[in-house]
């Protein structure tokens, strides 16, 4: 059962328990309407409240976090998961590929990382995935069990709070071993998938730095600073470094099924414990074969 607790100090003496719920624990306006309706959500010294109470030193405000979610729609299927970490909070995975993380009209009964949650987790379960990756995209996955740890750490995206580091095999090499691609992206007109840089699009920003280069491939380490669809796939083919087995920005390889990138490591501050949490996971046995194979055979 996921909560918060607040005891309230003198300094906060005579505030309302909406207020310290807004301005003290950070839960949205939308989170704390759907609290107030129900029997458990709030209480104060063990006692229902309503969010217009009054109250004084010393009292304990406690939140239920979990009486406010709605259960995810989605058929449970039981499937192999590699959790790094878990509270009754978040989850931390590596995913693989090729697993779409939330359910597709364009494949419609497709088994997804969410509905192994859902097995995973059981009845009531409510998905909020924090930072997404493709299918084809393997690596660290940050999933939220409530709305409130969800909102709190999509704050923290793409700020040093929330810090996400990428290994990509490219086809060819940066001119520069290291450097920044700060292109725009949208959408490519007429489909619905295929982004492009475009001067119209989003801000969108990579830094990049080149480990290993032979045979016609480079080992990149890739640190988004934004979050754009496809934005590191994006940027490495519009400098003329498309990751290899990328068919959408590139072309199909043999040596590998697809887009080789994969969320290597991923830093972050937990919204409610107050502590750092850091993870790395290593390269998946495709992507290493296709070093072995390129940048550093045997």
């Amino acid at each position: 059962m996921a909560g918060l607790e607040l005891v309230v100090t003198a300094e906060q003496d005579g505030r309302t328990v909406r207020s310290l719920l807004k301005y003290e624990l950070g839960l949205s306006t939308t989170r704390i309407n759907r609290l107030k309706r129900t029997e458990t959500g709030l209480t104060v010294n063990g006692v229902r409240v309503f969010t217009s109470a009054v109250l004084r030193a010393g009292d304990r405000l406690a939140v239920e976090l979990d009486a406010a979610e709605r259960a995810t729609a989605v058929p449970p299927v039981p499937m192999e998961l590699d959790i790094l970490f878990e509270d009754e909070h978040l989850l931390i995975l590596n995913k693989p590929a090729p697993l779409a993380v939330i359910p597709s009209s364009l494949s419609p009964g497709e088994p997804t990382l969410a509905s192994g949650l859902a097995a995973y987790l059981g009845g009531g379960f409510s998905f909020h995935p924090v930072n997404r990756l493709d299918r084809g995209t393997t690596g660290l996955l940050t999933v939220a069990k409530n709305g409130y740890i969800h909102d709190r750490l999509r704050r923290q995206l793409h700020t040093g709070t929330f810090f996400r580091q990428y290994l990509a095999v490219c086809v060819g090499a940066p001119q520069s071993p290291q450097g920044s691609v700060d292109l725009p992206i949208g959408r490519a007109p007429g489909s619905a998938i295929l982004r492009r840089t475009s001067p119209d699009g989003q801000p969108a920003h990579t830094d990049y730095r080149v480990l290993a280069s032979a045979g016609g491939y480079s080992l990149v380490e890739l640190t988004p600073r934004t979050g754009r669809t496809h934005q590191l796939r994006v940027h490495m083919a519009a400098i003329g470094c498309p990751l290899a087995g990328d068919w959408l920005y590139g072309r199909e390889s043999p040596a590998i099924a697809r887009p080789a990138l994969h969320a290597a490591r991923l830093r972050l501050f937990h919204p409610a414990a107050g502590a750092e949490l850091s993870f790395s996971a290593p390269v998946p046995a495709d992507m290493k074969n296709l070093l072995e194979r390129t940048i550093c055979p045997n």
